[in-house]
């Protein structure tokens, strides 16, 4: 049997990886600028993380939520508190996608519509409802296109409004920031806009922060730049630091009822005790104002150069666009200054590494890219 060929492969092997470090099968070392999409947020193999997890696995790893898991309560508490959103109710999953697939639906049981307006170049996952709201014809099967979505410019208020005003909109589903679309950022009074237009026409305001949130941007969200409180709000990634966790945290003006939402794997003992290892790890080591500082740094020093069309982002999600196809530079920096980073299209360098991520090796990327260009 043969793996179903759909991934664009490095020719690296990761076999060991510490901090932001990554080590392949021959012994050589890397500088980790990516983080597996977003993923490692305290860190590679962070020793809290590891000892969380190994002693958990000792006693139990996994029942059912057919019983009560006191780790569950323990990380809401703890989400509310970094995120200061200690008010609103949290649901566990698995994935990013299984987030924004909840929130939907969350959002049509609360208001009785079917209908749901996000914006181009977005990408909130690849199940059905979730790749629904993706804006890639490419990746939208015609079993997905079921689904009533309508998708406005990112920063056009007024065709939000256009969509809003016709009364069927269940939801407006937006990322802090896009990721995939590029590390777009949608401006604060943008999100202000949304804010007041949703709770005008009685539709939810959805904030997917799978990829822009969990301290990345140097806030705990990326819409809280914005001083705004969504209705639902998603994440994953660095929820569990390489663990698969996903939830959506929902505000007090929806109410649940039994079997609303359900999951098999959703909150299980090892899910729950890597989450809190993360929760603690960010919140002793101060990983959130880290990443705005050395986000800053980065974006304040990149190289001047024809070649570098804009630099965007905030804290450690950061998109470097350059005047050409940006590939021969990403493997440059990868075969010979062993650095990972990612892309959001052919032109666009991705920067999203652990939120534990020095200045001092920041400067390293700094160094080889004003080197490359």
């Amino acid at each position: 049997m043969e793996l179903f060929d759909v991934y664009s492969l490095f020719d690296v092997t990761p076999t060991r990886a510490e901090g932001c470090r990554v080590w392949d099968d021959s012994g050589q070392e890397y500088l980790d600028l990516y983080g597996g999409h977003a993923v490692i947020s305290v860190g590679h193999s962070h020793p809290r993380y590891v000892e969380a997890l190994t002693e958990q696995l000792s006693r139990i790893g996994f029942y059912s939520n057919s019983v009560r898991n006191p780790l569950q309560e323990i990380l809401a508490r703890k989400i509310g508190e970094l995120s200061g959103l200690e008010d609103y109710s949290l649901f566990l999953d698995n994935s990013g996608a299984e987030s924004n697939e909840n929130a939907l639906k969350l959002a049509s049981f609360a208001t009785g519509r079917d209908r749901v307006v996000a914006f181009e170049k977005s990408f909130h996952g690849r199940t059905s409802g979730a790749v629904a709201v993706t804006d890639n014809p490419r990746i939208v099967s015609p079993f997905n296109s079921c689904h009533k979505v309508s998708f406005c410019p990112l920063g056009d208020l007024e065709a939000a409004e256009r969509e809003l005003s016709r009364g069927d909109v269940t939801a407006v589903i937006i990322e802090g920031i896009q990721g995939v679309g590029g590390i777009r950022v949608p401006s604060e009074a943008f999100l202000q806009g949304l804010r007041e237009l949703t709770s005008r026409y009685g539709a939810m305001l959805i904030l997917d922060e799978v990829q822009s949130g969990y301290g990345r941007t140097g806030r705990f969200f990326a819409h809280q730049w914005a001083g705004i409180t969504p209705d639902i709000i998603t994440m994953a990634k660095g929820m569990g630091n390489g663990f698969p966790v996903g939830g959506v945290l929902i505000s007090p003006n929806i109410k649940p009822w039994k079997g609303m939402l359900g999951t098999t794997f959703g909150g299980n003992y090892l899910a729950m005790a890597a989450a809190i290892a993360v929760a603690d790890i960010i919140r002793d080591e101060h990983l959130v104002e880290n990443a705005a500082r050395v986000g800053e740094h980065i974006m304040r020093n990149i190289p001047q150069s024809p070649l570098i069309r804009e630099v965007r982002g905030k804290g450690l999600m950061i998109g470097i666009e350059f005047s050409r196809p940006a590939m021969d530079i990403r493997q440059t920096l990868l075969k010979e200054k062993h650095i990972f980073t990612g892309a959001a299209g052919s032109d666009i360098i991705r920067l999203l590494p652990p939120l534990v991520l020095a200045e001092n090796d920041a400067d390293i990327f700094l160094s080889s890219l004003k080197e490359l260009i």
